[in-house]
């Protein structure tokens, strides 16, 4: 069974998503910009969404969470809840 864990930040608009991604790529935490953005419980550890097994995610994160590369911002990613950033650090 394939196992992820990866960290999220989930916002309500498009362009909210794409300046978090902006300041992402020149430097900003990760965790820092969870806790104070996203609008999901998991802010409360950074966004680390933990462990996770296959059918546990809404599909369209799931599908980023184990078929793209580790370590990269990926998004936004369009959900039914708002849009998400995602950033997988482990894969086995």
């Amino acid at each position: 069974m394939t196992i992820a864990m990866a960290r999220h930040i989930l916002v309500k608009t498009e362009p909210e998503a794409i300046k978090l991604k902006e300041q992402l790529k020149q430097g900003a935490d990760f965790g820092v910009l969870a806790k104070k953005h996203s609008q999901c419980p998991s802010k409360k550890q950074s966004g680390d969404l933990g462990e996770i097994k296959r059918g546990q995610l809404v599909k369209a994160v799931e599908q980023v969470v184990f078929k793209k590369a580790l370590k990269v911002i990926h998004g936004p990613v369009k959900t039914q809840f708002g849009y998400h950033l995602i950033q997988v650090y482990f894969r086995q």
